[in-house]
């Protein structure tokens, strides 16, 4: 867990998403081996993973916020809408089993992974942010979606914000603190879903697990700082096929899981 910790912060700075991409994997593979009920063990890793995420994201925050690559009016634009489908993500998760997060975490990894890889850099969507129905239906996705697979929000957004002219340094920055307006909500949902859960291990709360969070949380706070330097140093093309890379091995991995 402290391993899995010390690299989440560092994907959480480069990537600005928020470590989940690689600790709900790690912690699924850790509760199989505990032989935790494969009917809720997804759901304890994406709670947990989210718990660790609002402490990372402002670890990761602050640091790309001192070289001035957050977008604050986006993020106070689309923060109640990413606030609100967590909520929602969290009610879904809590209906349906394991396997069901599983793939929708390898499906969307694996989109996204394509997305980045592509050379699509210079041929946006958009050349901004648009307004309208987007305003609420883009983020309210992102934080349905994050909430489900235990992610930040910045495995989504920042390909979706890369697609509608946002520099990719910017757009990791944004993420980042797009992952603190997801995981408060998805955190204290999870809790509260899973609060008196007959199948859950020792020392949880909810289905958050309190010793994976205590070993995972201060190792990612430690090394986001560590990643975002290392973002704002690689160019943008070696940074979206980093990202993209990293998302192609974590889905095959998931899809693994999903029909072993």
């Amino acid at each position: 867990m402290l391993s899995t910790g010390l690299v989440g912060g560092i994907v959480a700075g480069l990537l600005g998403v928020g470590g989940g991409i690689v600790i709900v994997p790690v912690l699924e593979v850790a509760l199989s081996i505990l032989k935790i009920d494969p009917a809720i063990r997804m759901h304890v890793a994406v709670a947990t993973s989210q718990a660790t995420i609002v402490l990372t994201s402002i670890s990761s925050a602050r640091a790309h916020h001192k070289r001035d690559a957050v977008n604050l009016p986006l993020v106070r634009r689309w923060a109640p809408y990413l606030f609100f489908g967590a909520l929602v993500g969290v009610v879904v998760a809590d209906h349906v089993h394991g396997d069901v997060l599983s793939m929708v975490f390898a499906v969307v990894a694996l989109l996204v992974a394509v997305k980045m890889m592509l050379p699509l850099d210079n041929h946006p969507l958009a050349q901004q942010v648009p307004g309208g129905i987007a305003t609420p239906l883009l983020p309210g996705s992102i934080g349905v979606l994050s909430s489900m697979m235990g992610i930040g929000g910045g495995t989504l957004s920042v390909p979706i914000m890369t697609l509608l002219n946002e520099p990719i340094h910017r757009a990791v920055g944004t993420a980042s603190l797009f992952g603190l307006a997801i995981s408060i909500p998805a955190t204290v949902g999870f809790i509260v879903a899973g609060w008196s859960h007959p199948s859950l291990p020792p020392g949880n709360l909810g289905f958050v697990n309190l010793l994976g969070f205590a070993l995972i949380a201060p190792a990612t706070m430690l090394t986001a700082p560590l990643g975002a330097r290392l973002a704002h140093w690689l160019p943008r093309r070696h940074l979206s096929l980093v990202f993209g890379g990293f998302l192609f091995i974590v889905a095959a991995r998931m899809f693994y899981s999903a029909f072993k």
